[in-house]
């Protein structure tokens, strides 16, 4: 009897992982929700001013933008159990924009964006609970409260020596008093690979990497809005993720 009840447990304990091998179905929706990390491309872009470069007393001065960590929120719809829909949002990102002027660095001032994402995933299949997927989508970046730091902007900001085409050299001689920062939206690609590792029928924990191709130009004024400035930025980030999913 005994014997029989240990194997009878057996089957169900078999048939029940089975089941949870089997993972996502059509119809599936799942929510995630967790930190998401965009580490944007860490390359200098050189700041021009009348199309010419800047030149702050060490050369010509370039921009970078820094990285930022934020809640984020993942909804994947399923069609069958290989391919989904993936939507990600996230609360505003926003990053401290850094001048690098050849003598040190210090902060031009920050940015705000959203990047919503729509990608389709492949899930592949495993027969486990492990389930790696790999993606592909489109971004829309939507830059937001764009402000240069103070002591960028006014009589006491640092002092423009000159500005140069590369061949001539044009004294200035004037406070940079930069202001009117704008940057522009961004349409970009994205790619990216992830897993979810199932733990129940309802909950499961996802981490993914995903790159985004973003590109913006910057405008500005300088010189009390005498001299119109610009720098082209490839942000181009990578984005981390760590999130626990619900399935519903």
């Amino acid at each position: 009897m005994m014997k029989r009840k240990l194997v009878s447990l057996a089957i169900l304990s078999t048939l029940s992982m089975a089941s949870l091998a089997q993972g996502y179905q059509a119809g599936d929706i799942l929510v995630r929700g967790g930190f998401t990390n965009i580490t944007p491309d860490s390359a200098q872009h050189t700041i021009y001013a009348v199309g010419q470069t800047v030149n702050l007393g060490a050369g010509a001065i370039s921009a970078s933008v820094e990285d930022n960590t934020q809640l984020s929120l993942n909804l994947v719809y399923f069609f069958d159990a290989n391919w989904a829909i993936e939507v990600l949002a996230a609360t505003p990102y926003s990053h401290d924009i850094t001048v690098h002027t050849g003598a040190g660095e210090t902060n031009l001032g920050e940015t705000k964006h959203l990047p919503p994402t729509i990608s389709a995933l492949y899930y592949f299949d495993t027969n486990s609970n492990f389930k790696p997927y790999v993606g592909a989508g489109i971004n829309y970046t939507f830059f937001f409260e764009d402000k240069f730091n103070s002591s960028m902007s006014g009589a006491n900001s640092p002092v423009i020596q000159s500005i140069s085409d590369g061949s001539t050299v044009t004294p200035i001689g004037a406070p940079l008093d930069a202001a009117d920062l704008n940057l522009e939206n961004s349409w970009g690609l994205s790619a990216q690979v992830g897993f979810d590792y199932i733990i129940d029928k309802n909950w499961s924990v996802n981490m993914s990497a995903r790159f985004i191709d973003i590109d913006t130009t910057a405008r500005f004024t300088a010189v009390g809005g005498t001299v119109p400035g610009q720098v082209d930025v490839e942000i181009d980030p990578m984005v981390y993720s760590l999130q626990v999913g619900y399935k519903f």
